[in-house]
């Protein structure tokens, strides 16, 4: 399975000509061999270091890219922060040219950031299913204990080898799969900004991502019995998603109020008082359902009462985030994007946001998809108690200045 990066380079119905950095992603088995054939076609030369922690070394054993240098970080508490960023320039040459990430999410990001830090050119070989993050161009770090999306590169090409992809533990194409559920969530959110504040939206990105999703679901049942194709087509959803935030040049038909649940329990702030090692995905799956029970609870309200937006002030920010984050926080929402959002307006368009929510399925039904499928669906599977949920509600919309459904919360009387 190949997806052709120029069959989006067109005109678009929302007016715009999308582009993208990614040329092309490769998704079959043994597609890592023929890595020196695609540097070649892509012109990719000079010294060339490949990126992987110790488990995605030993999961691509007999495929390594070739490489001036192989870089392998030990994962014992590896993240995507400034440590792990640490850790790869301190070894990286000054000769370096291209990087090669050979591993899920956590390398991913750390090496699409040095990338950026060097200007060297960067290519995406996934080990695993676990994240639609391989085709960012920007990378998702928690920095200084901050949940922040920091400039990077994207992947000129990515070779997804799904013989690597199936033999990775299934918990991880599970994540992949809860990353993927919360697209329902962030495609709601988007298009409810869009409606009532008239944010740029594109029909056909949100389409793209709604296929992925689809591809995603179709093969669920596959993923836990182990079929290939079944990973094909959860790898090809994860990476059709990453290629649509690309053409929209940011995160936002993909990542929602239930990310930003995830960002939270991830920043762990004084006032949540938690500390989960969940997988990313697993999060996100998680939040997914949080979000839509609230969502759908919203929905349900008879004679609603509206009054306008109103900013975050810090003592409120201070209560959750303490000392530590707080400057952080006030900064990210210092220019409020909700700011233009009035009662009058929430009253006259409240019928239209609910026709949006009944697009995202219900938290029983998800559940039971969950349940089915043995995934995490409880806070607690995550580590995080039951009665920290309506503080997750309540702070989540602080770590990202985006409009979404959650944080229109605050215009409920």
């Amino acid at each position: 399975m190949i997806i052709d990066s120029t069959n989006y380079k067109k005109q678009c119905s929302c007016g715009k000509v999308h582009t993208m950095e990614t040329a092309l992603a490769v998704i079959e088995p043994g597609c890592l061999l023929k890595i020196e054939e695609y540097l070649e076609k892509f012109g990719l030369t000079g010294y060339r270091v490949a990126v992987y922690d110790e488990n995605t070394y030993k999961a691509s054993d007999g495929k390594h890219p070739k490489a001036d240098m192989e870089v392998i970080l030990d994962p014992t508490d590896l993240h995507a922060n400034e440590h792990g960023v640490e850790l790869l320039m301190d070894r990286l040459p000054q000769e370096a040219k291209v990087l090669i990430a050979v591993g899920s999410g956590t390398i991913h990001d750390i090496t699409r950031y040095c990338a950026w830090k060097i200007q060297a050119d960067f290519v995406s070989c996934p080990t695993a299913a676990s994240v639609d993050g391989f085709c960012s161009s920007v990378a998702a770090m928690t920095w200084h204990g901050c949940k922040k999306t920091m400039t990077a590169v994207a992947p000129r090409f990515v070779l997804a080898d799904t013989e690597i992809i199936k033999n990775a533990p299934v918990h991880l194409a599970k994540s992949g799969f809860g990353d993927m559920i919360g697209k329902y969530i962030a495609l709601t959110d988007w298009k409810i900004a869009n409606i009532l504040t008239d944010e740029f939206y594109c029909e056909e990105i949100a389409r793209m991502t709604e296929q992925a999703t689809k591809e995603v679901l179709d093969s669920a049942e596959g993923i836990i019995n182990g079929d290939e194709k079944s990973y094909e087509k959860l790898t090809y959803g994860l990476i059709l998603s990453g290629l649509a935030m690309q053409m929209f040049g940011n995160s936002r038909p993909a990542s929602g109020a239930e990310h930003h649940i995830s960002h939270i329990i991830e920043m762990s702030p004084k006032g949540l008082d938690v500390s989960s090692d969940a997988l990313h995905g697993e999060k996100v799956g998680v939040a997914t359902i949080i979000a839509a029970r609230e969502y759908h609870r919203i929905a349900k309200l008879c004679n609603v009462q509206f009054k306008d937006y109103e900013e975050y002030v810090e003592e409120y920010i201070e209560e959750m985030f303490g000392d530590e984050l707080t400057e952080e926080i006030l900064k990210e929402n210092e220019k409020d994007c909700a700011l233009s959002v009035k009662a009058a307006m929430l009253y006259e368009k409240f019928k239209d946001i609910c026709k949006e929510i009944e697009k995202v399925p219900s938290d029983e039904y998800l559940t039971a998809l969950y349940e089915k499928l043995r995934i995490k669906s409880k806070p607690e599977d995550i580590d995080v108690p039951a009665d920290r949920i309506s503080k997750l509600i309540e702070y989540s919309p602080c770590v990202r200045n985006r409009i979404t459904l959650m944080r229109l919360r605050k215009c409920i009387k």
